[in-house]
């Protein structure tokens, strides 16, 4: 049983569950690891060694998930202008939210980038 407050534990749950979205596939690029679909990033896992502090980076345009998440103690507007995009970095030490609450974030990033076939298929589970 993995502890949902020991952060890196949180990060492979949320790992694990990108890479169940169709068409998701685990690339490292910069020695990190991100999680696209169709070529395009929808979620940015960072270094999964505890050489740096866990968290993820999501792409979020609904409104509320997006304001949601920027309330997270620490989170921001991802950087290398990603942020003016929608980009949210959140981390995942000390107050993250719940494994489903990021897991949600993360479909929602996997909707906003996905074709739409896949996004029907992914309705269609």
């Amino acid at each position: 049983m993995t502890n949902d407050h020991d952060p890196l534990a949180v990060r492979a749950k949320v790992r694990a569950f990108a890479l169940t979205l169709p068409g998701a596939g685990e690339e490292f690029p910069w020695g990190e690891s991100v999680v696209k679909v169709n070529k395009k990033v929808f979620v940015f896992l960072g270094v999964g060694d505890g050489s740096h502090p866990p968290g993820i980076n999501v792409k979020l345009r609904d409104p509320q998930l997006h304001e949601h998440a920027l309330s997270v103690p620490g989170a921001q507007p991802s950087g290398y202008g990603l942020g003016r995009a929608g980009w949210v970095s959140v981390p995942l030490t000390g107050d993250a939210p719940a494994v489903e609450v990021l897991c949600d974030w993360v479909e929602e990033s996997y909707r906003v980038v996905a074709p739409k076939r896949l996004v029907t298929e992914l309705d269609g589970r």
